[in-house]
């Protein structure tokens, strides 16, 4: 039986040639999804064996997308594809519960080898990725506290996207109020009060691309 596969990427040009590569080595691509709220939810309903996601997705990242899928999908295994190999995104992503962090400019030789690893139990880097970042992560070195819950996050990353209020609330199913309260939060954790700096911290996070 086929390793059933969903694929999560905010191009679908990116979505298509990723298809054709996996359905080529005997993967089934059972779904694809554009943003990070819409692959949670696809996870949770297909189950598949492994879920591929870009970092950088709009309304919800890869990394916080992990997070939830680590609670709700538990047996799915994640694969981070991204084209930052700095240490602190391979490191937040294992502490997310990603099995397999592949660079982009890598893909095509090594997604399918990751997901024959992650298939089978072991964790998959590509080859770039530092040797310090893995024994951090074996040896549980501690990362620098994140000040912001794992709402505000999203809040902060929709407002990084231009986000109205109101639209935040529409995306994250909660009240106008309850999503200007998550946002004065959020300012006054990171000592932030214009949205200027604001899309510039999240662009320094990784939640969204510049």
């Amino acid at each position: 039986m086929p390793t059933r596969v969903l694929l999560a990427d905010d191009h679908s040009l990116v979505r298509q040639g990723l298809r054709v590569l996996l359905e080529k080595n005997g993967f089934q691509v059972v779904s694809e999804a554009a943003d990070g709220q819409e692959t949670v939810r696809s996870v949770e309903k297909l189950q598949p064996d492994v879920a591929i996601l870009d970092i950088s997705m709009p309304i919800l990242n890869g990394v916080d997308a992990a997070r939830e899928l680590k609670k709700s999908s538990p047996k799915t295994k994640v694969i981070l594809l991204t084209q930052h190999d700095e240490d602190q995104y391979v490191t937040e992503a294992l502490r997310a519960g990603v099995k397999g962090y592949v660079l982009k400019s890598q893909a095509a030789e090594a997604l399918v080898h990751a997901i024959q690893e992650v298939s089978r139990g072991s964790v998959y880097l590509s080859p770039n990725v530092s040797r310090a970042v893995v024994d951090a992560y074996v040896s549980k070195t501690p990362l620098a506290a994140d000040p912001l819950s794992g709402r505000e996050r999203q809040v902060l990353q929709l407002v990084g996207e231009g986000k109205s209020t109101k639209d935040i609330a529409v995306h994250l199913g909660i009240s106008v109020k309850t999503a200007e309260s998550h946002r004065a939060r959020l300012m006054k954790k990171l000592d932030i009060h214009e949205t200027a700096s604001l899309v510039r911290y999240a662009i320094r996070r990784g939640l969204i691309q510049a």
